[in-house]
């Protein structure tokens, strides 16, 4: 791959992954749209090593909490805020593992990377958004969270797993209507990416592991670095915009590009 192509791939996926407008459905409709050949399973794997650092270092202060009371939750032990942090994360990254799994060994994943999925996700979901966000309350706040809100989290999130959709633009959706503040929302969801980052990347590891060489593991590193940064940069620029706006400006986009993507699929 050309320099130029890894910079590319690595800024749309940091700038998307914890964007509520899909990561995954720029990565696919890359190639699509520029003619460029498909990055593969090895830069995938890469850029979101970048975004999973990023995001453990913006939130480093809940991470060290989580894996302090990661002991005590895998005993079963939920007695302080660190453990229930813990066991919460664990609980919410369940579902997406067993359904993602499902869908990788069956190979429906690959069936739904089309132009039209992305397009009737990324217009429908963003609508959910936005719905969700005008109608529900702002009554709690991150330290409300639990284990039952954590599992409906979880299980919203395993609709992420259809392109287009946008891990974190469900999660969002999910921690709204159960009454979330919005900045705590997008922080909850950008929690949960952590394990499901590290569980999906497990998974396409596994199926790269074979094909690895000197300049993939290059390219690897330089898509990481690159998408880390622009990770960092999106994801800072997001949690100050919610001090003051809506997630309105992400469904605008969502609604823009998603109707886009329909008539060049139907067209």
């Amino acid at each position: 791959m050309s320099l130029f192509h890894l910079i590319l791939v690595a800024m749309v996926q940091g700038v998307t992954e914890f964007l509520p407008i899909s990561s995954s459905g720029h990565l696919i409709l890359l190639p699509s749209l520029t003619g460029m050949a498909d990055q593969g399973l090895a830069i995938d794997v890469a850029v979101h090593v970048g975004t999973l650092w990023a995001v453990i270092l913006y939130f480093w202060t809940d991470v060290k909490q989580a894996v302090a009371g990661l002991p005590r939750a895998l005993r079963g032990k939920v007695d302080n805020a660190q453990a229930r942090l813990a066991m919460a994360l664990i609980v919410a990254t369940i579902p997406t593992v067993i359904a993602g799994a499902i869908l990788h060994l069956t190979g429906l994943s690959s069936a739904m990377r089309s132009v039209a999925v992305i397009g009737w996700t990324m217009l429908g979901f963003g609508l959910v958004l936005y719905w969700m966000d005008q109608k529900a309350p702002q009554s709690k706040t991150a330290g409300d969270w639990g284990l039952r809100d954590a599992l409906v989290m979880g299980l919203w999130q395993v609709l992420a797993l259809i392109p287009g959709t946008s891990r974190s633009g469900i999660t969002i959706t999910g921690a709204r209507h159960l009454g979330y503040v919005r900045e705590d929302s997008a922080r909850l969801s950008m929690l949960m990416s952590i394990p499901t980052i590290i569980a999906s990347g497990v998974l396409l590891s596994l199926d790269v592991a074979q094909q690895a060489d000197m300049q993939l593991a290059k390219d690897s590193a330089i898509a990481a670095v690159f998408s880390f940064f622009s990770a960092l940069l999106a994801l800072s620029l997001m949690m100050r915009l919610l001090r003051s706006i809506s997630f309105t400006p992400f469904v605008i986009y969502r609604v823009i590009l998603g109707i886009i993507l329909l008539v060049i699929a139907y067209a």
